[in-house]
């Protein structure tokens, strides 16, 4: 096979290292590499994100803009992942909620970048 997965997803932000430092703070992520103001942080399962600078304004975006638009945070235990992002002052995008057993809930990284938290009975194939 050619093609393998996908490596990492970049970020741009203003402040990288600032942003970095909250998916290790928040989320229990690693910083992995880092290079001319360039970071690597990843996460336990290995997944990882590239935060870059950024250059000028953020577009406006909303949940179905075209484009990226969320990158899902999976947790062992939801009830406990959505307690610990509650008491970390994370900004939650909506309430919970219960897709055919699936539990999901949108909430904002520290550059308000939509993540999503997901526990899933049973692994998609």
């Amino acid at each position: 096979m050619l093609f393998t997965g996908l490596e990492h997803t970049a970020l741009a932000s203003p402040e990288p290292k600032r942003l970095a430092q909250w998916y290790v703070d928040t989320l229990g992520f690693r910083i992995n590499h880092e290079y001319d103001g360039n970071y690597f942080v990843k996460a336990p399962d290995g997944a990882m994100l590239e935060i870059i600078p950024s250059q000028g304004d953020a577009a406006q975006t909303s949940m179905r803009t075209p484009g990226i638009r969320h990158i899902a945070v999976s947790v062992s235990d939801f009830d406990a992942g959505h307690e610990n992002l509650k008491i970390k002052g994370v900004k939650f995008l909506g309430e919970p909620l219960n897709l055919k057993g699936n539990r999901l809930l949108f909430f904002a990284d520290g550059d308000g970048n939509i993540l999503h938290l997901i526990a899933r009975p049973q692994p998609l194939p």
